[in-house]
């Protein structure tokens, strides 16, 4: 784009919102930071002075005024400062400087300094977790684990993203005097806006930082450091030229960190995987690029879609039609809002997680040992009896969230299902999901976490993430998927109903033991935010449902439960019983084509072939050259044999999406099983291209680049997937803890039930029925 192509040629303050409307993503929706509230400089109905922006006296944040002051600064730095992991200086972090030089603290002009034109962009971004990236103790505490046991040199590997000008300036290594007051602003305005790349997808910083500049000179070339504020304002677009590029918008920008890894330099082990928010959004019905997911979007949504919704803006210059991106960065970070006193931001952190993200439902109850499941319960007959034995089937539908609930660390962050059931007089006949006196969340709780394992089979409680060897578990819901939680539980003799029974899916920032040593204080409480809840009301003896009149269709929201169940089924790798829910759903809407789709999905990995390709045409008769059909169909066929017909559907479904990762990979293996090896290459070369960590194609591309002579790239491609694969012997590791812990041990499996009979047993037994 030309400098002349920018703004508007009517209105200065029009061409504002080119310089902050639509830029950063979601750098720290995971991470919080300390130290005093920075109150924002207003400018409303006041004239900017320029004769106090060009006096150094009274400059903002002075600069470096040329090159020669930047190398000077170099030399300096170089000379103290620890190349730890070779010449590369911001390793085990994967970011680069433009110039490949460090860049001064006070090159980067403060937050303040942007302040004066965007007012209220800078006062919703000081209460972001963009801007605590780095001073609030959640954050800093864990940072000092590593600083204090391996060295300050590896904490690169972090502030990469949670604070970039301290890892750009040459602050991070032993015996630096540097000055580090811009810690306390963490993920800055011009941190962001001074970024010229995106390296690649794969996160730890992959973005490539460019001197900052506000400003262009009328060459075009970037002018570094601060300049008056009456330049800026007559200079428009050479302004929004310097601090706007087109990737600002794009969820790309947002990967590079906003997806993690521990790489080898960092735990001298192996490369772990930690989190693929990017990835999850990605292979999401919310990008639209790929064909796979169960429910589709009719439009495109991002990371900023989300997270920069549009507010109300009266005294901001990036303001257009009286509206500004939310600087705010609206995600799940509660716990900084709470630390800091920001009211404000919490009750709109609040409202956004309140906002339709996911939908519980009580679904079926089955009785005693009998596997059958009566279902919907709001919809059938059936009885309930006293000193009975129930199991009641609840799903949770991530059906709002264009990522994994919970993403990012979810070691240390909770959410959990609150399940209970009282009688007519008030009385608990079981409860799991409880928060304890202290704080602690109850042991049997269905939660979604993980637990980071280290080589001596602990569990790594203050997040050491250099330590992990393996994962004991590691549960989520993905987005567009639902996650089937079992409660199995008595009705005790004599009991009165009616039966009030509650689900609720509760989160809060952050794991109790984590929060009590980020603050150094035992019982501390902080909010927790009830995300969705179902209540149902069931009769002691008979129950009567909802029913359908004579000859009336279902309604779509009706189907729709049985698919959502069959899907969680089919998570839990219940074949059988997710086709008998997708075949549910075909009987109340014949019409419904993803129904035959989702049987299919569920009969291949059960092998059962044929009758997947005869539901898929069913789907192809309704909706013919649908991508999700083709494929599963194009995969049948690879399965078969049938390879040339396999890769005539596969390409028509990169046709339709061309970042679709699993075509990618599918078409590859297809022309490999040919030996047709050109092709092979140029498809997993595309799946690199999508995702540059793909284990299957560091193996493939290993192998195809020895067939075709090429030596130095396949022992890259080796070298990649020797590093990545996974350790054969680290499920070992978990294998103490999961003994030591055996409901953990439960909720590793992907089916289980939530049993409280032996509870109710105890109680019983000793007469303690509440």
């Amino acid at each position: 784009m030309k400098v002349s192509d920018l703004g508007s040629k009517t209105s200065p303050r029009g061409v504002w919102v080119l310089a902050v409307g639509a830029a950063l993503c979601i750098l720290a929706t995971s991470t919080l930071a300390a130290g005093p509230e920075t109150k924002p400089v207003s400018n409303k109905d006041k004239k900017l002075p320029a004769s106090k922006a060009e006096d150094p006296k009274n400059a903002l944040y002075p600069a470096p005024k040329n090159a020669n002051d930047i190398e000077r600064y170099n030399e300096n730095i170089k000379k103290s400062y620890n190349y730890r992991f070779g010449k590369n200086p911001w390793l085990p972090s994967q970011t680069q400087s433009e110039t490949g030089e460090f860049i001064p603290a006070n090159a980067f002009p403060k937050a303040e300094y942007c302040a004066k034109c965007h007012e209220e962009a800078h006062r919703e971004w000081r209460e972001s977790a963009h801007a605590n990236a780095f001073r609030v103790p959640f954050y800093k505490r864990s940072v000092d684990i590593l600083n204090s046991t391996k060295g300050i040199e590896y904490s690169r590997h972090c502030e990469g993203c949670h604070n970039p000008i301290a890892l750009f300036s040459g602050a991070l290594t032993k015996g630096s005097k540097l000055d580090r007051t811009s810690d306390n602003d963490g993920v800055t305005c011009m941190v962001c806006h001074s970024i010229r790349k995106v390296q690649n997808t794969s996160g730890i910083g992959s973005f490539v930082m460019g001197v900052p500049s506000v400003i262009l000179n009328e060459d075009g070339t970037p002018r570094p450091g601060v300049v008056p504020f009456d330049e800026i304002l007559a200079k428009p677009k050479l302004h929004a030229a310097a601090v706007m590029k087109d990737f600002y918008r794009s969820a790309e920008f947002c990967a590079t960190c906003h997806k993690a890894a521990v790489p080898r330099q960092l735990n001298d082990y192996k490369w772990l995987r930690a989190f693929t928010v990017y990835d999850e959004w990605q292979q999401s019905s919310w990008s639209k690029e790929n064909p796979l997911p169960f429910y589709k979007k009719e439009t495109v949504s991002n990371c900023q879609t989300c997270h920069m919704k549009p507010v109300e803006a009266t005294s901001d210059y990036g303001a257009k039609e009286g509206k500004l991106k939310s600087h705010r960065f609206l995600g799940a970070s509660t716990a900084i809002p709470v630390f800091y006193g920001f009211d404000e931001q919490l009750k709109k952190i609040t409202e956004f997680l309140q906002d339709d993200l996911l939908n519980v439902d009580i679904f079926g109850i089955s009785k005693g040992n009998s596997d059958e499941v009566i279902a919907p319960l709001d919809r059938s007959n059936f009885t309930l009896a006293a000193d009975e034995t129930v199991t009641m089937h609840v799903y949770i539908q991530n059906k709002g969230i264009g990522h994994s609930l919970v993403p990012e660390q979810r070691d240390f962050y909770e959410a959990w299902v609150e399940f209970k059931v009282t009688d007519a007089d008030g009385k608990t006949i079981t409860y799991s999901g409880f928060l304890k006196p202290d704080g602690y969340l109850d042991d049997r709780a269905h939660s979604f976490t993980n637990r980071l394992i280290s080589k001596d089979g602990k569990f790594l409680d203050l997040h050491q993430v250099w330590q992990t060897r393996t994962i004991a578990y590691n549960n989520t819901i993905s987005p567009g998927r639902s996650d089937l939680v079992r409660y199995q539980f008595a009705l005790p003799d004599g009991v009165r109903g009616p039966l009030k029974v509650e689900a609720k899916v509760n989160y809060r920032r952050f794991r109790q033991g984590w929060l009590e040593y980020a603050l150094q204080k035992k019982g501390v409480q902080y909010p927790v935010v009830v995300m969705a809840s179902k209540t149902l009301v069931l009769n002691v003896g008979e129950n009567v449902g909802k029913s359908d009149a004579p000859g009336q269709k279902p309604e779509m929201k009706e189907v729709l439960r049985w698919n959502n169940y069959g899907i969680a089924l089919l998570g839990e790798l219940q074949y059988a019983k997710a086709v008998e829910a997708f075949q549910k759903v075909v009987e109340l809407n014949p019409e419904y084509a993803d129904g035959y789709i989702n049987i299919a999905a569920a009969d291949i990995p059960f092998e059962k072939y044929e009758p997947a390709l005869k539901n898929l045409e069913k789907a192809l008769a309704m909706r013919p050259n649908d991508a999700r059909a083709l494929y599963y169909k194009a995969t049948v066929y690879r399965i078969q044999g049938r390879l040339d017909d396999a890769i005539e559907l596969f390409k028509q479904v990169i046709a339709q999406y061309p970042r679709g990762r699993d075509a990618h990979r599918e078409l590859g293996f297809t022309y490999y099983q040919q030996k047709k090896y050109e092709l092979a290459r140029a498809s997993y070369e595309s799946l690199q291209g999508i995702d540059p960590d793909d284990l299957a194609a560091h193996y493939n591309l290993m192998l195809i680049y020895r067939r075709l002579g090429m030596k130095e790239k396949s022992a890259e491609q080796a070298a990649y997937f020797s590093d990545k694969k996974d350790d054969p012997g680290a499920n070992a590791f978990a294998l103490e803890f999961l003994r030591a812990n055996p409901q953990i041990s439960n909720e590793s499996v992907p089916w289980h039930i939530h049993s409280d009979l032996s509870r109710q047993k105890t109680a019983a037994a000793s007469g303690d029925n509440d």
